[in-house]
C-alpha cells in the first residue's frame, strides 16, 4: 500500500461543530422566533450561491431574514450564528499533533461561506494546522461534487493513493473514493485513530 503523505479533513462535524447546518439553523430560528418553512424556502434558493462564494453572508441574510423589518439587529443575529461554532477539542488536538509531526501535508475540504470560514480559521487557529484550505467559498465547488476533490489533488500534486480524506458524512466520501483516495467516515476520535493507524498514519 502506498504511504499516506496527505491528510484532507472536513471541518464541520469533524474538527468543529457544523457552522450553519440544519441543527444550527433550527437553533437560530427558535432563538429569534422565525418561521421555519418561510426561512428554509428562501435558504434553499440561495445556499449554493453562499457556499460557492457567489454572494456574501450579508447578501444571504438580506434574502433569508432581513427582507423585512425584524425586532433584532443584523449584528446580533450574526454574532449568535458565530457563537454556535465550537471546537471538538480532542479531535482538534489530535490533528494538531499530526501537523506538528511534519509527516503529512494537511488540508481541508469543506463547504462554508467566506465569512464563517474566515471566522472559524482565525478563532480556532486552523492556519497553524493546515497549509491548504479547499473551501467551497474559495474554489466555487461544493462537496460531494467530484471537482473539489480533484482540485485538491491537482493543486497539491498528490496522487490519490497517497491521500486520505476524513469526513463525518458517507455521501461526501464517495467521489473521493472513486478518484482513488483513501477515505474515513469519522464516528469518534478513537475510531478515527484506529482507521488512520491501519493506513500507517501516526503522530
Amino acid at each position: 500500500m502506498p504511504q499516506i503523505t496527505a491528510l484532507f479533513w472536513d471541518v464541520g462535524g469533524v474538527l468543529l461543530t457544523n457552522a450553519w447546518d440544519r441543527t444550527q439553523r433550527e437553533r437560530t430560528l427558535q432563538e429569534f422566533k422565525l418561521d421555519d418553512i418561510e426561512f428554509h424556502d428562501r435558504h434553499e434558493m440561495v445556499v449554493s450561491s453562499l457556499e460557492r462564494g457567489k454572494i456574501s453572508f450579508d447578501e444571504y441574510l438580506n434574502r433569508t431574514v432581513f427582507y423585512r423589518p425584524r425586532p433584532f439587529t443584523r449584528e446580533a443575529f450574526k454574532q449568535y450564528i458565530f457563537s454556535l461554532s465550537q471546537a471538538h477539542a480532542e479531535v482538534l488536538a489530535f490533528a494538531r499533533e499530526l501537523a506538528k509531526s511534519g509527516k503529512y501535508l494537511m488540508g481541508t475540504i469543506n463547504n462554508e461561506s467566506i465569512e464563517l470560514n474566515l471566522y472559524r480559521i482565525q478563532t480556532f487557529g486552523l492556519r497553524n494546522l493546515f497549509t491548504n484550505f479547499f473551501s467551497s467559498c474559495y474554489v466555487g465547488l461544493r462537496k460531494p461534487e467530484q471537482g473539489i476533490y480533484q482540485l485538491s489533488l491537482d493543486v497539491t500534486q498528490k496522487q490519490p493513493q497517497e491521500c486520505c480524506f476524513i469526513d463525518d458524512r458517507a455521501l461526501n466520501l464517495e467521489c473521493a473514493r472513486m478518484l482513488g483516495m483513501h477515505t474515513i467516515e469519522m464516528k469518534d476520535l478513537g475510531q478515527l485513530q484506529q482507521e488512520l493507524q491501519k493506513l500507517g498514519v501516526t503522530t
